[in-house]
């Protein structure tokens, strides 16, 4: 099985979920989204397979993000602005054949092994 990981290695959390790939015994792929953000394209795609709105993949303890989430910024606003400053993106989101989630708790992510 192959697997995606949009991740922060400072996270605990991206660190947890990364961990729990690895242990599956998937073939992973990491992208570490601050170096290297996704696209507005990219990021409406793994929203829209993960079934949640941009609003919803904003890490709202940023202050920039806590900010756009409490305006009424249209989803193609909030997207672009992921863009431009990716540590708005909650994290980690992970893609395999089965679906996309935003691996909070990282546990989540067996759902799509």
């Amino acid at each position: 099985m192959h697997a995606t990981i949009y991740h922060n290695p400072r996270c605990g959390t991206s660190r947890n979920t990364l961990a729990l790939l690895t242990d599956a015994g998937a073939d992973v792929t990491v992208i570490e989204y601050l170096k290297h953000p996704p696209t507005v394209a990219e990021l409406s795609r793994l929203y829209a397979r993960a079934g949640i709105s941009p609003r919803d993949g904003l890490r709202l303890t940023e202050p920039d993000a806590k900010a756009l989430a409490d305006s009424d910024a249209d989803d193609a606003t909030i997207l672009e602005t992921m863009t431009i400053n990716p540590i708005i993106i909650q994290r980690p989101l992970v893609e395999t054949d089965k679906g996309v989630v935003l691996a909070r708790p990282p546990e989540t992510v067996r759902t799509i092994l």
